[in-house]
């Protein structure tokens, strides 16, 4: 049987910038191995597999190694795929059911805005490891959920960072990558940047990556004291990522391009 399959350039409104996801709206339930076949040749940092259930939609998400309990640019893609193929009507929210529970997504204009969980950091005293991965100065470190958040002391710092992946792949620490983060250059039209690195999980740099600013979120707003914020994933291609917090839950807001349709043979 033939399966649709859609690339789409999330967090950005231009082609071949933004993080891409493949999106596999099914029509008939598949296993676990057969998606991670697909992941793995679609090669990209993630793809999500959507299916139509009675109150929504389920939504899996994989690497190009293993499946993953959070994703948010393969869910944005999903939305957008969702909307754009006309399953849904643009008017109308949908409900994802998720290895993290219910995630929602609706349309605000151009944009798609998540409802994801707040991921809140718990500071921890510097890890010697991982100034000798980073190879940058460290001003902070926290422990999220899923991921170490590390802030540096400029913009420049983030941007010229070139991690040691292998000394990244044997940190003591359990989460699944590192973030690396600093205030906005005065004069941006961002509150904060961020790079995002998951060696652990296949992918040495994310380009732009929803699910770590649940994290950026909640630390940046204790920070600026601003509920609402705007961040820039300064990778290659980049991304721009809207966030606000409200209590547990962060809505992150991004936009979508589709860049591919194919089928799978």
């Amino acid at each position: 049987m033939k399966q649709s399959v859609v690339v789409v350039d999330s967090f950005t409104a231009e082609k071949f910038k933004g993080n891409p996801a493949a999106v596999c709206v099914l029509e008939e339930s598949r296993d676990e191995r057969w998606m991670q076949q697909v992941a793995r040749e679609m090669n990209l940092s993630e793809t999500a597999f959507v299916q139509h259930t009675e109150d929504g939609y389920r939504l899996r998400w994989f690497t190009p190694v293993e499946e993953v309990d959070l994703c948010g640019h393969a869910t944005l893609a999903a939305a957008h795929v969702l909307w754009e193929a006309g399953h849904v009507g643009r008017t109308n929210s949908i409900s994802f059911f998720t290895r993290s529970g219910l995630l929602t997504a609706s349309r605000d204009g151009e944009w798609i805005e998540l409802d994801f969980p707040a991921d809140y950091g718990k500071t921890v005293t510097e890890i010697p490891e991982l100034k000798e991965a980073l190879r940058i100065p460290i001003q902070h470190v926290s422990l999220g959920g899923f991921d170490v958040l590390v802030e540096t002391d400029r913009d420049e710092s983030v941007r010229e960072c070139r991690p040691d992946m292998k000394k990244l792949c044997t940190l003591p620490v359990s989460q699944r990558g590192v973030i690396v983060t600093s205030h906005a250059a005065e004069g941006s039209s961002y509150d904060f940047v961020s790079r995002a690195f998951f060696p652990l999980i296949g992918i040495e740099e994310d380009p732009v990556t929803g699910s770590a600013h649940c994290l950026l979120g909640t630390y940046w707003r204790e920070k600026l004291g601003k509920d609402d914020l705007i961040g820039y994933q300064a990778s290659a291609r980049g991304g721009f990522v809207r966030v606000h917090v409200r209590g547990e839950r962060v809505l992150l807001g991004g936009q979508a391009v589709t860049v591919m349709r194919g089928e799978l043979l």
